[in-house]
């Protein structure tokens, strides 16, 4: 099994295919996630717990 397919490749055993959607999905779950933590990290300073 592969993890991301070429564009070119003809096969059915892959999980992300390497195309603008899963690039900007990736781009995607990577800010929000980025945003989660800064948001976890503000809190703390905001309750005091750091």
């Amino acid at each position: 099994m592969k993890f991301i397919k070429e564009k070119d490749e003809e096969r059915q055993d892959y999980i992300f295919q390497k195309n603008k959607k899963t690039k900007l999905g990736a781009k995607f779950i990577a800010l929000v996630l980025v945003l989660l933590i800064i948001g976890v990290i503000t809190s703390g300073f905001l309750l005091e717990f750091f």
